[in-house]
């Protein structure tokens, strides 16, 4: 163990972390860290498959969730959103469309489409209904 010299005690491995780690960071700017975490996230992806990267992934969600609530993610949706939406023009929408679309047709049957119809159909009615009304 290492020496504390502030009480002439054995430092802990976690002290002894924390204490090299704020030298570091005394000596060490934001461009340093970007460059470690760029090499690190080399490395990493290197060395793990896409299985690890969908475990990781879903335990980081699983506590984002449990730290968060339904206001954050919209924030966070929004600002996605508006990204997107600034660096993508509308053949990038037509193109995950049409593949969504795709997708969806391999994955699901007649009956989920006139389902999907039939509730389409019954919001259409209920708005002009609305609209009728209010006049």
């Amino acid at each position: 163990m290492a020496k504390n010299n502030n009480n002439n005690r054995n430092m802990s491995l976690e002290e002894a972390g924390q204490k090299g780690g704020n030298k570091t960071a005394r000596n060490h700017d934001q461009e340093f860290y970007e460059e470690i975490g760029q090499k690190g996230g080399k490395a990493t992806s290197r060395n793990q498959d896409k299985e690890f990267y969908q475990d990781i992934g879903q335990k980081g969600g699983e506590t984002t969730a449990d730290t968060h609530d339904k206001e954050f993610y919209e924030d966070i949706g929004q600002k996605g959103g508006e990204t997107t939406a600034d660096t993508h023009d509308q053949d990038f929408y037509e193109d995950i469309g049409q593949k969504g679309g795709k997708a969806t047709s391999r994955s699901h049957d007649k009956e989920f489409y006139q389902d999907i119809g039939q509730k389409g159909g019954n919001e259409r009615a209920r708005q002009s209904n609305n609209n009728n009304n209010n006049s």
